[in-house]
């Protein structure tokens, strides 16, 4: 009698959530469970997601001209070449020498002079470039040589500027005050919810502008030979405006141990 082959029976397995953590059942075809073996808890502590704040800055800032220029013109038109020389010359030394008394120094002073021959005389010209940083004293030599050479000499109005680097440096200056107009808002944020704040995460620097005089004085758009020098001073005056995006770490305030 032969024997009859039962049939084969299949087993399915189903992982599904934890209820408990430390434990797994599996789900047999069947729809019993069976429980699983307790999982060993792991000694390392869950992170926590790091708590941030989000602030933006914005500063303005502005530095005015350092340096002004101006620049002195004479010239001669003789029939002898050497009476035209002597006519510049003459008042070429006197400005030179009151420049020296008045404590302008030499590298702050270029001469140029010019001598050409015209149809029946000669002609001679020379030009005292100056450059002052002190505005003040700038006024007072060019009312001194107006008083002393009257129409002998010509005075050209004062042309202001900044040195080399200025414009850099405003820039970086409106940066740096932006980042830190950002932390202290967002200090004054976490002492107001009682946080302490943290480590800067990310700094963006947003946006950035400079520009130079004022747009809300329609009196800078007029000629500049019209302006008076405190109105050139201001027109040559330049900004410079930086905003900033800052994320800061926000971290709980310590209890303070109570000391027995």
């Amino acid at each position: 009698m032969s024997l009859q082959q039962t049939p084969q029976s299949r087993v399915f397995v189903e992982l599904l959530p934890w209820a408990d953590p430390g434990r797994e059942n599996y789900l047999l075809s069947g729809g019993e469970t069976l429980p699983g073996l307790r999982r060993p808890l792991s000694s390392a502590p869950a992170q926590t997601p790091t708590r941030e704040v989000h602030v933006s800055g914005t500063a303005e800032v502005s530095a005015s001209p350092d340096r002004a220029q101006v620049v002195v013109r004479m010239s001669s038109i003789k029939g002898a070449a050497a009476e035209a020389k002597k006519s510049v010359c003459r008042r070429l030394d006197y400005i030179t020498q009151s420049l020296r008394l008045q404590g302008v120094q030499s590298e702050n002073v270029t001469v140029t002079k010019d001598f050409k021959r015209l149809e029946n005389a000669y002609h001679m010209e020379a030009e005292v470039c100056i450059t002052f940083t002190e505005f003040g004293k700038m006024q007072n030599i060019c009312n001194f040589l107006v008083e002393k050479l009257d129409s002998s000499v010509v005075i050209s109005q004062p042309q202001f500027y900044h040195m080399p680097g200025s414009a850099e440096n405003l820039r970086r200056q409106a940066c740096l005050a932006a980042v830190e107009n950002a932390w202290r808002k967002a200090q004054e944020v976490c002492n107001l919810v009682g946080q302490t704040l943290g480590k800067p995460l990310i700094i963006k620097e947003e946006e950035t502008k400079e520009w130079e005089g004022q747009t809300d004085h329609p009196q800078s758009s007029r000629l500049s030979s019209s302006l008076t020098v405190q109105q050139k001073i201001k027109s040559a005056t330049m900004h410079a405006a930086s905003k900033v995006f800052i994320t800061f770490e926000v971290k709980g305030r310590e209890k303070k141990k109570k000391h027995i």
